[in-house]
């Protein structure tokens, strides 16, 4: 398989840009990090794992990238995935579970997205700490954020979403979102510039979750209100909590 690897692209430069911003802003990369990528073959990740693997070239730190993808035991075929992390020479894990099988087998949940998650994000920080890493990062970008606080107002009563850098004390992981603003439109185009190889998410649910909802919602929105992203994230850096309806 031919892959691309493109220096100057106007979709990659906005991308750069932005990553850049997130790690200069939110502090997520630092001397000496070895970075567990999580690796789940969609253009997310993918995109990430080249970026990332492109300013690992100049930044004017030295870190190292491990990719890691958790096989969830429905028979997949990752040589593709396995195959550009030789082209972007960054080494490859896959960490065997049998999360499949769990959730939709053995506890056949209505809405098995949450068990999903959570056990996929256990096996990618196993994985992480026994390859010696010190931060794991994710390929969730500006729109994921929004959905994440739309599915927190929508459906929980509560306003969050996911924050740029965490530190998990429990597990000694600092986990990271280089992407959280960067939104999903530069980065299917990037990835198609790239030809990135994608892998089939093989999910029975994909495409009709709460998620998916809130994306055609989101989708909606943007057709009535110019840079409504923009203004979601704008809304998130600048929240006035004084008149928020504290009991106190």
């Amino acid at each position: 398989m031919n892959f691309h690897l493109i220096h100057t692209n106007r979709h990659l430069e906005t991308i750069r840009k932005r990553v850049g911003k997130a790690i200069g802003e939110f502090d997520l990369i630092a001397q000496g990090d070895k970075i567990a990528v999580g690796i789940s073959g969609g253009k997310d990740s993918m995109t990430l794992l080249y970026i990332l693997s492109y300013l690992k070239t100049y930044a004017p730190v030295d870190f190292t990238l491990q990719a890691v993808m958790v096989d969830m035991g429905r028979n997949s075929d990752f040589k593709a995935v396995h195959d550009y992390c030789d082209f972007l020479q960054v080494p490859f894990h896959t960490e065997k579970t049998e999360i499949a099988k769990i959730v939709f087998e053995k506890r056949q949940e209505k809405n098995p997205c949450s068990l999903c998650a959570n056990l996929r994000r256990g096996a990618l920080n196993n994985a992480a700490k026994n390859l010696g890493c010190n931060k794991v990062a994710l390929g969730h970008h500006l729109d994921d954020v929004i959905e994440t606080l739309f599915l927190g107002m929508f459906y929980e009563g509560r306003i969050h979403t996911f924050s740029p850098k965490i530190h998990l004390s429990r597990v000694d992981l600092t986990v990271i979102r280089p992407l959280v603003l960067v939104n999903e439109k530069t980065i299917i185009k990037a990835s198609q510039d790239l030809k990135i190889p994608k892998q089939k998410a093989n999910c029975p649910i994909e495409g009709s979750t709460k998620r998916a909802e809130m994306k055609k919602t989101i989708e909606e929105l943007s057709k009535r209100i110019p840079n409504v992203r923009e203004k979601m994230l704008s809304a998130l850096r600048n929240i006035d909590v004084d008149p928020m309806w504290d009991r106190d």
